[in-house]
């Protein structure tokens, strides 16, 4: 598994916390930081995924 998709993963997880912790305490500032967050470790996510398949294509 690529290293990105482990720190997107992470980011996502992350987003989704600060992102109820705003919604919860009414922090939107917290709350918008939390859905960046989140969308940044999708794209990484992605990216990470992208890589693996290209490895899989070059073994093959």
């Amino acid at each position: 598994m690529d290293k990105d998709r482990i720190a997107g993963s992470a980011n996502q997880a992350k987003g989704a916390i600060k992102e109820a912790a705003g919604k919860v305490t009414g922090d939107s500032k917290l709350q918008a930081e939390g859905a960046a967050d989140k969308a940044v470790g999708k794209v990484q996510n992605a990216v990470g995924g992208a890589k693996d398949a290209i490895r899989e294509a070059v073994k093959h």
